[in-house]
Order: C-alpha cells, then structure tokens, then sequence
C-alpha cells in the first residue's frame, strides 16, 4: 500500500461524515420563536406620546411628551393584580394606588411595519361606555402609565396597532388587543379600617373620661358628712 492513501472499509466512512457536515443540525434543532418579554432592553429609546382629546372631531393640537420606559417592574399581590389580554400581548398592572401600568409586547420585526400605536380607555356606565383617555404612541413604547382610576369601575383598555399604508404586505397585522379590569376599593377599605380604630380609641378615651369626672364630681366637689349615729348629742 503507498503512503497517503487510505484503505477500502475508511472511505465510505468519510463520505458519510462529509455528507452530515454539509446538511446541517437536523430539523428539531431549528429555533423556535419565543415571545417577546415585557421587559424592555436596556438601550430602550424614549418613549414619544400625544394624549389625543376624548372627542376624535375635537379641535386642537396635541403637545408631544416623551417618557422613559418602566424597567424592573414585578407585579406581586397583595399591592397588584394583573390582568392579560386574550391574545397575551396586552397586561394591565392595576396598584393599589389606583394607577395603572399598561404594557404589551410585539413580535420580532412587527415594529419596522407600524407607524405608531394608539392606546384607548373607556369605561362601563350604566347605558353606555364613556371614553376615559386616549394615548397616540411611537413604536418604541413598550408601556403607559394611566395615573388614577376609579374604584369598582369596570376599565376597557385597546391597543391598535396603526401600520404603514405605503408598505405592501399589512395583512398580517393583528387586531387590537383588549383588556378589561375592576380597581378594587383596597384603599377606601384600609381608610375605613383605620377609621374603625381610631373611633374604637376615641369611645375608651371617652368612657375613661367620663368615669373619672363623676368620680371627682362624687367625691371632690360635695361634702363628705358623717353618720347620723356619729353626731354629738347637745
């Protein structure tokens, strides 16, 4: 045999490993998507915002905010109570203090196809719903701060995503995300609770009060006089 040549049996063993090396990591191996996180990166823009009068045919123009996005959030009861949308692209993070954190996350590449997105509030009446707030976002906000609500109010917050009309192949933008959520009364609960004691004090402060000035009413203010059978006979 002469040097540098391989025996018969080692040459389809090294075809086989060729022909692996040249198909690649098999099917399962491919990258599944993965959704979006709701924690913003760290090198997050800002956030530009108009709030956009409740009345659409409204006159008057909109002033330009910005804002930075909310990062390290944890939404943990007792002092929170999220809610999700049906399609979990929307989350309304209801505090205890009667704010709100709207936040939603898009799919990889979904931002590049939109002009902006537009954030709307209303909430149930009686006969009707009545517009509460609504919000005209860039695609690099991730979140809004609703700054009050009211208690035992049922919210419905929408998020529509507004693409670009020049740009073909728009058929794949999804509808808007809605969300609805109750602020529970745990504020007006812990006021009446607090309440509730600081009267319960009062009324022992109070009985203590009275109790001690009949007992100096009795003995300090009137006379003390003698037995009838004590007295000295003339």
């Amino acid at each position: 045999m002469r040097s540098g040549s391989l025996p018969p049996p080692m040459l389809p063993l090294l075809l086989l490993l060729l022909l692996l090396a040249a198909r690649g990591p098999p099917p399962c191996a491919a990258d599944t998507p993965t959704p979006a996180s709701w924690e913003p990166p760290a090198d997050a823009p800002w956030c530009p915002y108009k709030l956009l009068p409740e009345d659409p045919e409204a006159s008057g123009a909109a002033r330009l905010c910005f804002r930075t996005a909310m990062r390290g959030f944890r939404c943990e009861e007792p002092g929170c109570k999220a809610h999700t949308s049906a399609g979990g692209m929307l989350r309304a993070s209801v505090l205890r203090n009667r704010s709100v954190l709207v936040q939603w996350r898009l799919p990889p590449g979904r931002a590049r196809r939109l002009r902006s997105l537009l954030l709307e509030c209303s909430w149930r009446g009686a006969y009707t719903r009545f517009p509460c707030e609504r919000v005209l976002l860039g695609t690099s906000c991730r979140d809004y701060l609703l700054p009050e609500v009211h208690e035992g109010v049922r919210y419905r917050l929408c998020l529509q995503p507004l693409p670009v009309h020049s740009q073909r192949g728009i058929d794949d933008i999804p509808p808007p995300e809605c969300v609805e959520f109750v602020a529970e009364p745990g504020g007006m609960r812990d006021i009446v609770v607090a309440m509730t004691a600081v009267g319960g004090s009062i009324c022992v402060m109070l009985v203590v009060i009275c109790l001690l000035v009949a007992y100096i009413t009795e003995n300090l203010m009137h006379p003390s006089f003698g037995r009838p059978g004590l007295r000295r006979q003339p």
